[in-house]
């Protein structure tokens, strides 16, 4: 089998153009033309018989064995220890062969022969997760995601000192995604319940079902081994407020505040410097209200059109059409 130059072998369409030019040119043009040696071109013809068939690439595997292959007996030591241990692993296979049988392959040749032989082929394969559809309401009020982040220390000035960090809490309605945050300096649940009650007072209405992750902010870990109630916990039962918990260590099951979050990253954050407390607060209110007056492109209006909304305009509209409210 001949390569051109480019290490890719003739096609069969190939050689027959090089041959019918071979009949009005003259060797040197043909060969150069095509890449090709003069002895290729006339094996190429001692096999032509008019068809495409015959110039056909043939198998380049060759009929003996190489002489450093698998023998017969390792080939046998090898299937008979897979056929004692169906589940057996390839490091477990490896130093049995050298220990009982005396092989001294690389385990590199060993692995190549199980994958050539298809032993690797036969075991089953992982089924990957595929994540179940999230279920958003269609109403205000159904459901809030909430959770907090770290403010960067990037965003910190000269003028700000200590290592005490400051951290960003989070709201957000699913139906309307329209947000609330609030900077506190202490992550507690105090200052969870304080939040809860700014979000409260700023949505103007209660919600039905709260969702966070696992943080000691939200609730007591299986670590801490405590029957006492979290604060999180008891208010939103004296309210009448549903506290759900996503699976540990699934942020996805968070993802639109956890969305916000990294666009809170790129918007807000970036360009972040502050001087103090309260400076970070009046700077977050302003970006509070500019962020919630930004169009999302999973916001789509009740007959399903592809509009463009603000969860300020989305939350107009829900109002509106839920309870004929028009703020």
């Amino acid at each position: 089998m001949n390569y051109k130059h480019y290490n890719t072998p003739y096609t069969a369409k190939e050689k027959e153009r090089a041959l019918n030019l071979w009949r009005t040119s003259t060797t040197e043009f043909v060969c150069h033309r095509y890449h090709c040696s003069e002895r290729s071109l006339w094996r190429w013809k001692a096999k032509f018989d008019g068809t495409l068939e015959s110039l056909e690439n043939k198998s380049s595997r060759p009929l003996t064995p190489h002489p450093n292959s698998q023998t017969a007996d390792e080939i046998k030591h090898i299937q008979d220890l897979i056929r004692r241990n169906p589940n057996i692993g390839l490091n477990e296979l490896y130093g049995k062969l050298r220990l009982n049988y005396g092989y001294t392959r690389n385990p590199v040749t060993l692995y190549r022969y199980l994958r050539r032989t298809g032993y690797y082929l036969n075991k089953p394969k992982r089924v990957p997760y595929k994540p179940k559809p999230y279920d958003t309401p269609l109403h205000i009020g159904q459901k809030w995601q909430m959770d907090v982040k770290y403010v960067p220390f990037e965003c910190r000035t000269t003028v700000v000192r200590g290592d005490r960090h400051f951290y960003q809490y989070t709201m957000i309605d699913e139906a309307t995604r329209e947000r609330f945050i609030y900077p506190y300096q202490d992550l507690c649940g105090t200052s969870t319940v304080d939040f809860v009650k700014r979000a409260v007072a700023y949505f103007r209405y209660k919600p039905k079902e709260i969702q966070t992750d696992n943080g000691a902010e939200f609730t007591y870990t299986r670590e801490t081994k405590t029957d006492k109630e979290h604060l999180l916990d008891r208010f939103c039962r004296i309210n009448g407020i549903k506290h759900k918990l996503i699976k540990p260590r699934t942020p996805r099951h968070n993802g639109k505040v956890e969305r916000s979050h990294r666009n809170d990253n790129e918007r807000f954050y970036k360009w972040l410097k502050f001087y103090d407390f309260n400076d970070l607060l009046l700077q977050m209110q302003a970006y509070l209200k500019r962020s919630n007056n930004i169009p999302i492109s999973t916001l789509k209006s009740r007959d399903c059109k592809r509009r463009w909304l603000t969860p300020k305009e989305k939350r107009a509209e829900l109002l509106l059409l839920d309870y004929g409210v028009v703020e």
